[in-house]
């Protein structure tokens, strides 16, 4: 009787231990604030979304869109490089009508 306890608690131990803590979904906001993570969970969500999780590629998938559409200004809104000033006003190739 004593051998049958021990398999059986040897048993549910094993298959607890085999089931383990589904990995934590990283949120929103860290991945906003982590642009690296953000495109590797990115790359990882394209490969193989049953994987990764749809809990997690939706966090991905909204964390992207808030970068994108966020209020902050460009980062090319001060961009150095300015357009090309007009050039001179060349003279014309026809010259002007002769007065009679």
């Amino acid at each position: 009787m004593k051998e049958v306890f021990i398999v059986l608690v040897t048993a549910v131990s094993l298959l607890l231990g085999a089931c383990g803590k589904p990995a934590s979904i990283e949120s929103v906001e860290s991945l906003v604030a982590n642009p690296e993570r953000l495109k590797e969970l990115r790359a990882q969500c394209k490969a193989d979304r049953a994987k990764v999780g749809d809990a997690q590629c939706n966090a991905v998938a909204e964390a992207t869109r808030q970068r994108f559409m966020r209020a902050t200004p460009s980062t090319y809104a001060n961009d150095p490089v300015r357009p090309p000033s007009p050039p001179a006003e060349a003279p014309s190739a026809t010259p002007p009508a002769a007065k009679d």
